[in-house]
């Protein structure tokens, strides 16, 4: 199953451009609100220096990359969670992707219209976070009220009272307008609802949009707001779409003049990923060079069963070399030699750049 992250913000914040950027296909993105009703979804490569390296050491024919998918939703308004602007089919995009994004508005043009006419970053976020809340408290009240009915008829057993009390510790953070994630759970409780669509309880990471001329002293523009509603990433994602139109060489020119040494759309997708906590494991060889994502803390045989479900049925173990001590040796051949290749067995935790040859048997 592919992993979403979904694009959200207020009209006119830059999701779309941000988005086009980021997957380079041709999506509307225009001056007014609304323009994207339907959903767009792009799947873009996680960049990984080093399946270049391994490419090379290992003479591959092929290098295929890790993938994310991101989703354009359309931009919210207030009162989205009562159907305003559409709301109601906004939100039902964003109960399908795993993990938000939450572009914010930091530069002023006034060329660019704002819903409210003004731009002011916290503001914008707390009427997206307030109607994401606001929408999970209406799921919540009906769930609750359907345990207290089984409660009072004497059909409660041990984990609806248990799922009750879970929920009830949400209901008071989401009417404080806080999400559902900082909720502090009990392990049952958390299994007992998992089931429940809540958006407040997917992982978010906000992105300011800051103009060329914010770009230089973004960190200290937006250390305020980052404070209070947690990790931001700047970007100017007017010269994003620039940097995507140039040739490679080009671009790296580019980029030294303002400062950086990546695109902003490469620490965006690197943050997303880890925003999802998944960790990425290597297989390499004369065939082919490949990143696969597996979620943290998987163990080798889940590993496998993301390259083939044969693979984690009839796990055997896995020999297992971390990248730095193949590339240090060289090969594959002087890292077995120097005694870097291990044998991991079935309770064995991947870790992010291990490489992987699976044995198994079927």
């Amino acid at each position: 199953m592919s992993l979403k992250i979904g694009i959200v913000g207020l009209p006119n914040v830059g999701k779309s451009t941000l988005f086009n950027a980021l997957t380079k296909q041709a999506v509307a993105a225009r001056n007014v609100p609304f323009t994207t009703i339907e959903p767009n979804v792009g799947v873009v490569p996680v960049p990984d220096e080093r399946l270049e390296v391994l490419t090379k050491l290992s003479s591959s024919a092929k290098t295929v990359p890790t993938t994310i998918e991101f989703v354009d939703i359309a931009g919210l308004v207030k009162d989205a969670h009562q159907g305003e602007g559409l709301g109601n089919k906004f939100l039902s995009h964003i109960r399908e992707v795993d993990a938000i994004v939450h572009v914010v508005r930091f530069f002023d043009n006034a060329d660019v219209i704002h819903v409210a006419n003004q731009v002011d970053p916290a503001q914008d976020a707390e009427i997206i976070n307030t109607e994401l809340a606001l929408a999970d408290l209406a799921h919540v009240d009906k769930a609750l009220a359907t345990d207290a009915k089984l409660v009072r008829s004497g059909q409660a057993d041990k984990d609806t009272k248990v799922r009750a009390e879970g929920l009830e510790k949400i209901k008071v953070l989401l009417q404080q307008g806080k999400g559902a994630r900082e909720a502090i759970l009990s392990d049952k409780e958390v299994e007992l609802l998992k089931q429940l669509p809540l958006l407040t309880s997917k992982p978010m990471l906000y992105v300011a949009n800051v103009s060329e001329e914010q770009l230089a002293t973004a960190s200290t523009l937006i250390a305020p707001f980052e404070s209070k509603f947690g990790t931001t990433l700047p970007l100017s994602i007017k010269i994003e779409q620039e940097l995507i139109e140039l040739p490679d060489e080009e671009r790296l020119t580019f980029l030294q003049e303002y400062g950086l040494t990546e695109t902003g759309l490469n620490r965006l997708i690197q943050a997303g990923y880890k925003l999802l906590n998944l960790v990425t494991f290597l297989t390499t060889g004369e065939t082919e060079t490949r990143a696969w994502t597996a979620a943290a803390g998987s163990t080798a045989p889940q590993a496998a069963g993301k390259i083939h479900s044969d693979m984690e049925r009839g796990f055997i173990r896995a020999e297992t070399v971390a990248y730095e001590d193949l590339v240090t040796t060289g090969s594959y051949a002087a890292a077995r030699a120097a005694g870097k290749v291990r044998d991991e067995g079935k309770t064995y935790i991947v870790k992010d750049g291990d490489i992987f040859i699976f044995k198994f048997s079927v």
